[in-house]
């Protein structure tokens, strides 16, 4: 440590930042100059402690020290537009032992501004504010519906704020900080006060798990409440009684999108958004910022209130929603963050490597001081790599256990204490529960884990800055960093690390001092958003589209120009889902722009798809071959499904795969986008036996890696199954996509290829409400039955149905199997109920008709063609090859038994 001239002080002064890496480097005084220094909170530095402070420096002591740097240069004086100054910063190099990195000019401004915010972190804690009792707070009788008898200091500052009027609100309160009673303020204010309903919305299916359970007190206490997640359905009526609804944003969106819950919506009095920041969220952030601007403007009187801990332009925000903003400063931990960093190198194995080495190194010492580590890593491999290598660190034989023998690595880290967790590990919820009982002190997980979910642990360590080709957000390192220190398992302080090569680690110092600024990303998916306000009956002419785009965070922001939905505007007009008018005077959805945005799948994704399937050059000449280009035109244009990926052991069995069911696979050292997807949906379509309930790996395959592409599917199969009411696709490609999805969906029963129509007609019995409980007892009695198909004869329900008896009779009224085709010379003639339509086609040439009277006529077609009657109700009848999927699995000679002859 060579004496530098440091950043220049009042009276001559000048001030140096250090940090002590090794107790013998003491630093001797210097006249002029005023030193702060950073010393590791262990015994080895008292005696340095002790002696730096005799010398006249300020000292401060931090847990579990890691960073190591030198800095040398240029420090900006506050208020001041001049460069003045040097700085030197000496960090702990101990365990990590390696040269100290040395940086200047601007880079050192990001370092400095660091140290800092872990200065200023370290500052004597004054005493905590007083815990306030509940009753002071709320009106009398409220208690009984707060899971604690207190309020905490963040509480009672926000809680008589959000009682008070019905104004919008935006709180910014440290992770930790006891949100979730806020936003149940708020909603009692609007349940009990007003006698209106109340919603919540959270980020992920998760979060509504986690909040449904603290709500169950609200249960013993008389109040409705009702989860809405894409794999929890309730029927009209309970949402409708509900005083409570616990929501994912698209799943609101999507009841918001439902003409017949139009009465419920008018009736909820406020919205608690969780998580307000993800409004600046690549992924989800578009839906609610639309959904925001919408009831933020609606006609109905709605109170806003959003709740985030990382939020740097929760200004511009509140200002956005006409809210008041409330900061909260305390939190009921200390959180600070360092960002110790690798060294670049050629080799990417190399640099994968010394993440791991260093990650699980200071996930050691963290275990060794008797802490809990949460360690985020940016893939599901790198999840399982990881966890091999700390539990290696432990002790633990792993040589012989490879990283995608899934059994295997849940064995091995559970003996070592080390927990796994990401979409599809089938033993996540187990990790869950031993991490929060401190069965096991280190979970490895990918960054899904971030938001909200309450695993408190001593210390966060990224492994990643990158998740796939994309790098983390500082919001989302920020949510990571809060899970550091959570209040609740007996922490009171929390470290966070964020492992970064020497190349990005400026940057991401930057980054974390300046924090996470929310940007609007609703114009990278417009035309969904307008579309989706065409159909709820907010916009009807370009002159309401370019007012409600003046509405939107986008336009607040500084997007002015009006252009992008005049483009939305035209391309959904194009693709069939606008009517516009001549010069946009009017705008109204078509039925199948209804379709699209009630399924809330992309426009744009959508039409490619559907413009991929009519561009084939014939039509495929079996079943098989329809499947499968299904499958590969879904597989490159969905998004989700095209960045699908597996471990480096499992891609020589997706090419195996791929190539023995006949597809074109790209080889084993190189999958083409999409192939893992096209693996796992060709699977179910070629091999439902695979798919056994519990089911781990599929030739081969980890099915964890399958899991997500499964439940993407479906929706986009749905839509294309849709295609053959609205006449907008070959009915051929109508027909396979719409028992693809179907299959896919229901894969743990098992379902052979004509299965789609008996679980149609079972999904229609059990009613939505009730699907994933009553679907696969009736289809496993029908098909043990020898029932193949939905045509079967009589009138009675079978046991178990929930749909009422009108209902039923007005189903077996609407199936496939009361449509009929008949060829006669010129003519094709068929039946169905009115809303059905005739579609017919020569070659890749079809035509629509529709049946108004019970019956309609088209012009026979040329061979090679067909016909097919599509339902409104979502069933079919067809001819030629496609009557493969009219029953499960068999040809027309192979019925079951107690079935009907149908025309086909």
């Amino acid at each position: 440590m060579t004496g530098l001239p440091g950043e220049r002080r009042g009276a001559g002064r000048r001030l140096r930042r250090l940090k002590i890496s090794d107790p013998d480097l003491v630093p001797e005084p210097e006249a002029g100059v005023d030193l702060r220094v950073l010393l590791p909170a262990e015994a080895a530095f008292d005696a340095v402690a002790e002696k730096i402070q005799g010398d006249g420096a300020e000292v401060r002591r931090v847990r579990f020290l890691v960073e190591d740097e030198t800095i040398v240069g240029p420090r900006r004086l506050q208020g001041r537009g001049r460069w003045q100054g040097e700085i030197q910063n000496c960090r702990l190099v101990r365990p990590f032992a390696r040269a100290p990195h040395r940086v200047d000019g601007a880079d050192a401004v990001a370092a400095a501004d660091a140290f800092d915010v872990l200065w200023d972190a370290h500052a004597p804690v004054p005493p905590d504010a007083a815990a306030v009792a509940v009753e002071q707070l709320v009106p009398s009788g409220w208690g009984d519906y707060f899971p604690h008898p207190q309020f905490n200091p963040a509480q009672a500052e926000a809680v008589p704020v959000l009682l008070e009027n019905d104004d919008n609100v935006v709180v910014v309160a440290p992770t930790g900080a006891g949100k979730t009673v806020m936003g149940m303020a708020v909603s009692l204010r609007t349940i009990l006060q007003q006698g209106r309903k109340a919603a919540w919305l959270v980020p992920q299916r998760s979060l509504t798990d986690e909040l449904n359970r603290d709500l169950e007190l609200w249960r013993r206490q008389g109040l409705r409440v009702e989860r809405l997640s894409g794999e929890h359905t309730v029927d009209e009526e309970r949402i409708a009684r509900a005083d409570l609804w616990v929501a994912t944003t698209e799943k609101f969106e999507a009841i918001c999108r439902m003409t017949s819950l139009r009465d419920a919506l008018a009736d909820v009095g406020s919205i608690v958004v969780d998580e307000i920041h993800l409004l600046g969220d690549a992924g989800r952030g578009a839906v609610l910022e639309a959904l925001l601007a919408r009831m933020r403007d609606g006609g109905a009187p709605m109170r806003l209130v959003g709740l985030s801990a990382t939020v740097s332009n929760a200004e511009q925000i509140a200002e956005w929603l006409r809210a008041r903003l409330v900061r909260i400063s305390w939190r009921p931990t200390r959180l600070t963050w360092q960002v110790p960093q690798i060294a670049a190198h050629s080799d990417w194995n190399v640099t994968e490597a010394t993440r791991t080495r260093l990650a699980a190194a200071i996930t050691g010492r963290v275990t060794a001081d008797g802490g809990s580590v949460l360690v985020f890593c940016g893939s599901k491999r790198h999840v399982r790599r990881t966890a091999l290598v700390i539990a290696a660190f432990r002790g633990a034989a792993v040589h012989d256990v490879h990283a995608d023998d899934t059994d295997r690595v849940h064995q091995v880290c559970r003996a070592a204490g080390v927990g796994l967790h990401y979409t599809g590990w089938e033993h996540r919820h187990q990790a869950e529960q031993e991490f929060r009982e401190r069965r096991l002190d280190v979970l490895v997980a990918t960054s899904t884990l971030a938001a909200g979910v309450n695993l408190p642990a001593r210390a966060v360590v990224i492994r990643d800055t990158q998740v796939g080709l994309d790098s983390i957000d500082i919001g989302t390192v920020q949510q990571m960093f809060g899970r550091a220190g959570r209040f609740g398992a007996g922490e009171r302080e929390g470290s966070a690390f964020l492992i970064a090569d020497v190349q990005e680690r400026s940057a991401w110092l930057a980054g974390l001092v300046r924090g996470n600024r929310v940007q609007s990303q609703i114009e990278a998916s417009l035309p969904d958003h307008l579309l989706g306000e065409v159909v709820q009956g907010k916009v009807s002419s370009l002159t309401e589209a370019e007012q409600w785009w003046v509405q939107t965070l986008a336009h607040h922001q500084g997007s002015r120009s009006r252009e992008p939905v005049h483009r939305a505007i035209d391309f959904l007009g194009k693709a069939g889902l606008l009517a516009v008018a001549p010069d946009s005077a009017t705008l109204q959805a078509t039925p199948l722009g209804l379709f699209t945005a009630r399924l809330m799948v992309s426009t744009t994704v959508t039409h490619a798809l559907r413009r991929s399937l009519s561009e084939a050059d014939q039509i495929p000449a079996t079943a098989d071959q329809a499947e499968w280009l299904v499958i590969d035109r879904l597989c490159a244009l969905v998004p989700k499904l095209a960045q699908a990926s597996v471990g480096e052991g499992a891609r020589a069995e997706v090419a195996r795969f791929l190539s023995t069911s006949g597809a074109d696979a790209g080889g084993e050292a190189v999958l083409r986008p999409g192939d893992v997807a096209r693996a796992a949906l060709l699977a179910v379509a070629r091999a439902p036996e695979l798919f056994s309930t519990g089911v781990r790996d599929v030739e081969g395959m980890p099915y964890s890696a399958m899991y997500s592409v499964l439940e993407e599917a479906p929706r986009y199969l749905h839509w294309l199954g849709g295609q053959g009411l609205f006449g907008t696709l070959h009915p051929w490609a109508a027909i396979v996509a719409a028992d693809l999805g179907r299959r896919i969906h229901w894969r743990n029963l098992q379902p052979r290829r004509g299965a789609g129509r008996l679980l149609w007609i079972c999904e229609q019995l059990a009613t939505p409400a009730h699907a994933e409980a009553v679907v696969p007892k009736l289809f496993t009695a029908a098909t043990a039955r020898g029932i193949v198909d939905p045509d079967w004869p009589g009138s009675r329900a079978p046991a178990g149905a929930r749909l009422d008896e009108p209902g039923h009779r007005a189903l077996l009224r609407e199936r496939g199997g009361a449509c009929s085709i008949t060829v006669t010379g010129d003519e094709v003639r068929a039946t169905g109920p009115a809303g059905s339509v005739l579609a017919t086609w020569t070659g890749t040439q079809h035509a629509r008709t529709p049946i108004r009277t019970g019956a309609a006529r088209a012009a026979r077609p040329a061979a090679p063609g067909g016909a097919a009657v599509f339902t409104w109700r979502g069933d079919h009848l067809a001819t030629g090859w496609l009557s493969v999927y009219a029953r499960h699995g068999y040809p027309d000679a192979q019925r079951g038994t107690g079935q009907s002859s149908g025309s086909m």
